[in-house]
């Protein structure tokens, strides 16, 4: 199995390369609008064909690649079904796989930092998202994000996987690459240990967080599958492909 973890710097944002070495048949999980090209590049210097991109939510902060990538190289749109985006090929849902040759995605629906957010277990790999971070969590104050939903998503789903599943985030902002479900349990300062369920509610409702840049721009990009829009203003177009040269992860 081919397995890549891919940096977009702009976001932060971890981009999943999972490669079928019998097949060459390929997916990748939250493709960056601004990395295309470099990620593509990898998919072709391993001898691979893309067919699915795979996002686990509508993303706030970055332009998804998934519309563009499929334009390019043909590769399937498969995102949660929860969010009915008309340009998703396949709708992901709880308890019905995703396979491709020899990878194995198995969905888990895991709400709170946005209503529709998924992660993915692949063997001993989970895919969170922005669920859950590596010491820490993504915000919940925005696209129906609920603490309470996202307490029970961490505490009673992600946190039931096997303690050595290695846990694979959607953003890292100190440089952190992986950590377990073991690690994440014992010291996660959101919802590691013993905090309760309202301890963890005064932590996000105190977090003092400012109003996301590119949120308004990135939202309704994203529910068409990867879109720029026309009018982005220049200090933002650095998050877009085609409005500036593509960052190098």
């Amino acid at each position: 199995m081919i397995f890549r973890q891919l940096y977009e710097p702009l976001s932060s944002t971890y981009t999943y390369l999972l490669g079928d070495e019998d097949t060459g048949q390929a997916i990748l999980i939250d493709p960056v609008i601004a990395t295309m090209d470099r990620d593509l590049a990898e998919v072709h210097r391993l001898g691979l064909d893309l067919v699915y991109t795979v996002d686990t939510h509508i993303h706030a902060d970055h332009i998804t690649a998934a519309l563009e990538m499929k334009r390019a190289v043909g590769s399937k749109i498969a995102a949660p079904a929860f969010d009915r985006l008309p340009c998703v090929d396949v709708g992901l849902e709880e308890g019905t796989p995703l396979q491709v040759a020899g990878i194995t995605l198995h969905p888990l629906h895991t709400p709170g930092h946005t209503d529709g957010h998924f992660a993915y277990l692949f063997n001993e790999q989970v895919f969170t998202g922005d669920a859950l971070l590596i010491d820490g969590c993504g915000r919940t104050d925005f696209q129906n994000g609920d603490a309470d939903a996202l307490y029970k998503s961490v505490r009673q789903k992600l946190f039931s996987l096997p303690d050595d599943t290695l846990v694979y985030p959607a953003h890292d902002y100190k440089e952190c690459f992986v950590s377990s479900i073991a690690q994440e349990k014992k010291r996660n300062p959101r919802l590691g240990e013993d905090i309760t369920l309202e301890e963890f509610k005064v932590i996000m409702s105190n977090l003092n967080l400012p109003y996301p840049k590119f949120i308004d721009y990135a939202v309704p990009g994203n529910r068409q599958c990867g879109v720029c829009p026309d009018d982005l203003p220049d200090n933002l177009a650095s998050y877009c492909r085609q409005m500036t040269q593509s960052p190098q992860g």
